[in-house]
């Protein structure tokens, strides 16, 4: 809700000071930016980061197969201790 605020007021401020067209300009790069691949990329990765720092499950490492269809997971914590 607050971006919304902030995007409202900004556009009000940019439009009444530039006029419509600098408005429509502005717009228009802010929409390309938004829609860009890389953009996109970097908002992704960011939020992966972020959610990995703020989860609360354990990051599992593999230990030695017991065969080929069995793994046995250790939580980090544990693998450095022994």
């Amino acid at each position: 809700m607050l971006r919304l605020i902030i995007g409202v007021a900004a556009g009000y401020v940019l439009g009444s000071k530039a006029g419509r067209a600098r408005y429509e300009q502005i717009s228009a790069s802010a929409r390309a930016v938004a829609g860009s691949p890389v953009t996109r990329k970097l908002v992704m990765v960011g939020r992966q980061k972020l959610s990995d720092r703020l989860s609360t499950q354990q990051k599992l490492e593999p230990m030695e197969p017991l065969d080929e269809r069995t793994t046995v997971m250790v939580p980090h914590d544990q693998l450095r201790q022994r």
